[in-house]
């Protein structure tokens, strides 16, 4: 899903996410007993009391590991900021060892992840709706939960650095507030704890969203996303599961620049683990873990971040046949552009050039870091309006991709804040932009040209119904286009055909796929 209008909410930023929540991947243990590993800060201080709670100075014992992930989770809640950007540079600030920053990027992103899930615990052992708790203090008291219920710690290391936490970041008071309600939740296991949520909930989908940590509204949109795809609603629970997952990091082999197998090999030396080549595309590898951002391939942009599921659809544009010319490709929405240099790499291989568009200037120059490894002269990068190339370049491009912004319900695997900050108006808001910016790039393909219409959303408000929507338009206005079969393109791509490859419109999906929920729309300009 690229950006747009700052509306993106797809992935982002020259530190991927997938990398920050590979530190340490699979590190989610104790921190041994609750005295041996609390380490000091270094200097750095808690942050300061926006909220109005009486902080107290930090005991020496307070684990930098614990601390990093609650000044994250407080940036997240009060900033809008997203886990993926501003935990990386706080991890390197606090000069964490690798396992300890494993623990503190396991934290982080297991509590955002689960915070639903916590949230209905955490009430049941409480006094007051959870509104009236300090917002930090909410804050220490999820990260202590996830500690007992979704991560192997000891329970006695879990409450006591919880507690230490606590006193430093709220003061004594909210400390023996925190002790009180850690010690009642871990009176009950997770298992027991699910299944007193399951028989409170109202009905089944309160039941879901309690338990796998999703809005109510998300659970619905999933559940009909499901539908519409003909997928059984036994999936839906397993969906959800998939949404609470780690996603595996995934880099993507730019043709031309450099092969999967080198990719393989210089991963392997860098991390000294094992990575292989993907299943959905045929430029992916899956890193074993560490820091992607180390590897000389990604730090030049031979390579780059891209789940695989988002190089499969760039793909089903670049390698569908098109008759006569095909010299001309556009990008409409191109932020931050792994899309874009996928793109950029194949059409130098073909002989063609791409413009790669994006609305908002910061948004082109991650564009423009993203696409600089590929051949000089055949991208350039744009920072326009997409909505407005039908009108100004009409008939111009032979390929037109619309990576348009969306809810970005398809990659809460990736963006854990995401399914905590949509509502379902928002929705209706970004399938308007949707239907302009897909009009748009009909205008702008030739008679005969090819479009691919992207989104990292399985909603079908922003998926077949936009389609289906601009489809009527155009013949209403004495224009056409047709629906192509994007999974027969995507069988012919994909080294193991997704699960929805027999659907003309491609739904790919994490729990069946292993990708994002990634659609695909493959149009043919017919007047």
């Amino acid at each position: 899903m690229a950006g747009y209008a700052g509306s993106r909410s797809g992935q982002a930023g020259r530190r991927s996410q997938a990398g920050a929540q590979r530190r340490g991947q699979g590190r989610e243990r104790g921190k041994g007993n609750d005295s041996g590993r609390h380490n000091r800060t270094r200097g750095q201080r808690g942050q300061a009391d926006a909220e109005g709670s009486n902080r107290r100075r930090r005991p020496s014992t307070v684990d930098a590991a614990r601390l990093v992930s609650l000044e994250a989770l407080t940036k997240v809640r009060q900033d809008g900021g997203f886990a993926n950007l501003v935990l990386p540079p706080m991890l390197d600030a606090a000069r964490l060892d690798r396992r300890d920053a494993g623990f503190a990027t396991a934290l982080t992103y297991g509590t955002l992840r689960l915070q639903g899930r916590y949230d209905a615990i955490i009430a049941q052992c409480v006094d007051r709706r959870l509104d009236q708790l300090d917002g930090v203090v909410l804050d220490v008291l999820r990260l202590g939960t996830h500690q007992l219920l979704g991560m192997r710690v000891a329970t006695h290391a879990a409450v006591s650095a919880t507690v230490d936490l606590a006193s430093h970041a709220a003061g004594r008071g909210a400390a023996g507030l925190v002790n009180a309600v850690l010690r009642r939740i871990s009176q009950k296991d997770l298992e027991q704890w699910l299944a007193e949520l399951t028989e409170q909930a109202a009905d089944e989908l309160n039941a879901l969203s309690a338990t796998h940590s999703h809005p109510v509204w998300v659970v619905k949109a999933l559940r009909q996303a499901l539908a519409s795809n003909d997928r059984p609603q036994e999936e839906l629970e397993a969906l959800l599961e998939a949404d609470n997952a780690d996603p595996e990091v995934v880099l993507c082999a730019r043709p031309g620049l450099i092969s999967p197998e080198h990719l393989v090999k210089e991963a392997e030396e860098a991390t000294r683990g094992h990575a292989h080549v993907g299943d959905r595309s045929p430029y992916a590898v899956v890193l074993p873990g560490g820091d992607p951002g180390r590897l000389p391939a990604v730090r030049s942009s031979a390579a780059g971040v891209e789940d695989e599921g988002s190089q499969l659809v760039a793909l089903v544009l670049s390698e569908a046949a098109v008759e006569g010319r095909d010299e001309r490709w556009l990008d409409l929405c191109a932020g931050p552009g792994g899309k874009a240099a996928l793109l950029g790499a194949r059409a130098a291989q073909r002989g063609a050039r791409l413009v790669a568009n994006e609305v908002t200037a910061h948004r082109a120059e991650l564009v423009r870091a993203s696409v600089r490894a590929v051949p000089e002269g055949v991208v350039e990068v744009r920072c326009d309006d997409g909505r407005l190339y039908g009108q100004a370049e009409p008939g111009r491009y032979d390929r037109v991709l619309v990576d348009a912004p969306c809810s970005g319900l398809g990659s809460l695997r990736r963006r854990p804040e995401a399914r905590w900050r949509r509502q379902p108006t928002d929705v209706a808001e970004l399938a308007e932009l949707q239907r302009e910016l897909l009009v748009s790039a009909l205008a702008a393909v030739r008679v005969g040209g090819l479009v691919a219409y992207v989104t990292c959303s399985p909603h079908v408000l922003e998926t077949e119904l936009v389609v289906r929507d601009v489809i009527r338009r155009l013949e209403r206005e004495g224009r056409g286009a047709e629906v192509l079969h994007a999974g027969d393109v995507a069988t012919r791509v994909a080294p193991v055909p997704p699960a929805g490859a027999d659907r003309p419109m491609l739904q790919l999906w994490p729990h069946l796929d292993g990708t994002d929920a990634m659609f695909c729309a493959l149009l043919r300009r017919t007047a």
